[in-house]
C-alpha cells in the first residue's frame, strides 16, 4: 500500500506507506551503497533512486477506502538516496571540503531536476544520521523527497515569511540573521555566505541552524563561491557536533528551501538548514514527550546561550584537530 491520506484536524496529507515495512535489515557483511557490491558503479557522490519509496512517479491506485468524509490521494513524487562517498564508514567531517562540494553541486542538480515536475511541489533535502533517529544503514548518505504538496511546517514558515514582509517589507529571516549578529552570543561561527547560529527560540539544546547572509531561496540561486562555503559550513558544523561529545553525534538536518511548481516567493523566503540533534547531553537523550509530539509545545531544558558557549569551544576543538 503506498498513498496519501488527508488528516482533516490538520490539513495535511499523511503519507500511508505499509510496504516499507518489508524493508531488509543490512546485512552485516554486505552493503549495496558499496561500489563493490555490484548494486551501484564507481561513483564520488551518487543518486540513487529508492528502492521502497514512500512517493512514486507511477503510483498505485489507492485502496478503496475514501468515501464523502475521508480523502485519499496519489502517493505521487520521487524519493531518492545520495549517497556521500564510497568509503563505508567514514563521516562526513572527513571527507574534504572539495569531496562535500560535489555533494552540494549533487543536491543542487537533484533540486533543478526534481523542480521540472510539474506535479511536485516541494523538494526535501535531510539527512538522518544515528541509530538513535533510526537509521539502519550507516553507509554516509542523505535523502530526497519530492512531495506533491507542499509540507505543514514549510507551509507554516511561508504563512509567518509572507505575512512579516507585507508589514515590514524585509524579508523575515534576513531580520532574525540581523538581530543574532547584533546579539553575537548565539552566533557560532560565520563565513562569507552563511552564518551558524543556535537560536533564541531553539526548540533542540544543539539544534543549530545554517542560514544563507545573502537572500537566496534555493541551492541553484547560489553562486559557485557560495556552495563551496556551504559546503565547508556543513562540513565544519557536522565536525562542531562530532567534537561535542568525542562521537559521531546523531542529528536529523533538514533543508529548507522555497516550494516549486507554484506561486513566486523569491521577495519573502530565505535558504537555511535546520538540524534537530536528539542528545541533551553526552549520556541524555531528549525525547519528544506529550507536550512536544501532542500539541506542538516544545520545551527545551537548556539556555541556548550557554550552549552556544559549548558548541563555539566544540568549533575551536574540530579546527585544532583538522590543521592543514
Amino acid at each position: 500500500m503506498a498513498e496519501l491520506r488527508w488528516h482533516p484536524f490538520i490539513k495535511d496529507w499523511v503519507m500511508i506507506a505499509s510496504h516499507r515495512q518489508n524493508r531488509p535489515q543490512m546485512p552485516k557483511d554486505w552493503c549495496p551503497f558499496c561500489p563493490d557490491s555490484g548494486n551501484v558503479p564507481e561513483y564520488d557522490v551518487y543518486k540513487y533512486d529508492n528502492d521502497f519509496p514512500a512517493l512514486s512517479q507511477n503510483p498505485p491506485e489507492p485502496d478503496p477506502v475514501a468515501n464523502a468524509f475521508f480523502q485519499t490521494s496519489y502517493a505521487y513524487g520521487k524519493c531518492e538516496v545520495i549517497l556521500y562517498s564510497p568509503r563505508h564508514t567514514v563521516t562526513l567531517p572527513e571527507l574534504s571540503e572539495e569531496h562535500v562540494y560535489k555533494l552540494v553541486n549533487l543536491w543542487t542538480e537533484r533540486f533543478i531536476e526534481l523542480s521540472k515536475d510539474k506535479k511536485i511541489k516541494y523538494v526535501f533535502i535531510f539527512e538522518n544520521r544515528g541509530e538513535v533517529v533510526g537509521v539502519t544503514m550507516p553507509h554516509p548518505h542523505g535523502q530526497i523527497y519530492g512531495y506533491p504538496f507542499i509540507p505543514k511546517k514549510i507551509e507554516l514558515e511561508l504563512e509567518a515569511c509572507s505575512e512579516y514582509y507585507e508589514n515590514n517589507r524585509e524579508c523575515l529571516i534576513c531580520r532574525f540573521l540581523k538581530e543574532e549578529q547584533d546579539f553575537g552570543k548565539r552566533i557560532i561561527f560565520e563565513n562569507d555566505s552563511f552564518s551558524v547560529v543556535l537560536p533564541f527560540f531553539v526548540e533542540y539544546p544543539y539544534g543549530v541552524y545554517i542560514v544563507s547572509k545573502n537572500h537566496k531561496q534555493n541551492l541553484s540561486d547560489m553562486s559557485e563561491a557560495e556552495k563551496r562555503n556551504l559546503a565547508k559550513t556543513i562540513r565544519e558544523t557536522v565536525g562542531m557536533l562530532d567534537s561535542l561529545f568525542d562521537t559521531q553525534f546523531p542529528y536529523m538536518m533538514c533543508m529548507h528551501q522555497n516550494p516549486v511548481n507554484g506561486p513566486d516567493t523569491k521577495d519573502y523566503y530565505h535558504f537555511h538548514i535546520e538540524f534537530f540533534p536528539p542528545m541533551r547531553s553526552k549520556d541524555k537523550q531528549k525525547f519528544n514527550a506529550s507536550s512536544e509530539t501532542g500539541v506542538w509545545a516544545h520545551c527545551n531544558p537548556t539556555a541556548p546561550e550557554e550552549k552556544a558557549e559549548e558548541l563555539r569551544n566544540a568549533y575551536q576543538k574540530f579546527l585544532k584537530k583538522n590543521v592543514g
